[in-house]
């Protein structure tokens, strides 16, 4: 296998998170609004290593679960109707963006170490992120060849990679200007992240049902 395929499909893996207007990217944006660049960034950073924790339980639990058929199936069928809902909900809020409850996040003044903390809790305990990871990350992992060590590192750094790129520049753009992120910037994340939940959801039903078919 070619390594940047794992790469890209870890990089949409982790966009597909990034994309959702949740609690971890309020705390960047009311961050970078008023604090600054440093302190925003070290929130998404400490983010990058919380979806990582997930994502290595998500890996562990791929190689096990997934070898008993009736739970295979039955992970198919409700992961991809959660992929679909997502993608739902992500295009409802393209026609009917949401307001980002900035003002409900305290950016308090802290270390950067403590930013790098809170950011890690706040994926942690995220419900998008918990509910992403429970219901549909498992059955999405099973349809990509991961079994070649070297893929499958590929695939963890190109996840890291794009959470971090992404951290990156929400922070920057918040710490330059809060007005970056109104309504408009809403409806193009949110269809981003719904044509991702899309692209996600067509190919795990298929993969599934190839394998029904086969």
């Amino acid at each position: 296998m070619e390594l940047w395929l794992p790469f890209v499909q870890g990089s949409l893996f982790s966009l597909s998170l990034c994309c959702d207007l949740g609690i971890v990217n309020v705390a960047i944006i009311k961050t970078g609004m008023e604090r600054g660049f440093k302190p925003s960034f070290m929130i998404g950073f400490g983010s990058c290593f919380g979806d990582l924790f997930y994502l290595s339980l998500a890996l562990l639990g791929v190689s096990v679960i997934f070898e008993i058929a009736v739970i295979k199936w039955l992970f198919w069928i409700i992961g991809s109707g959660v992929l679909f809902y997502f993608t739902y909900k992500m295009f409802r809020e393209t026609w009917r963006p949401r307001d980002l409850p900035i003002d409900a996040v305290i950016a308090a003044e802290r270390p950067l170490f403590r930013d790098w903390l809170a950011g890690a809790g706040l994926a942690v305990s995220s419900p998008t992120v918990i509910a992403w990871f429970a219901f549909a990350a498992g059955t999405l992992l099973a349809t990509f060849d991961l079994s070649d060590r070297s893929a499958l590192l590929v695939f963890i750094a190109g996840f890291f990679t794009a959470g971090l790129l992404w951290s990156l520049g929400v922070a920057l753009a918040s710490s330059l200007s809060g007005a970056f992120f109104k309504e408009k910037i809403v409806r193009v994340l949110s269809f981003v992240s719904a044509m991702l939940f899309l692209y996600f959801a067509i190919k795990v039903f298929w993969d599934g049902l190839r394998d029904v078919i086969g």
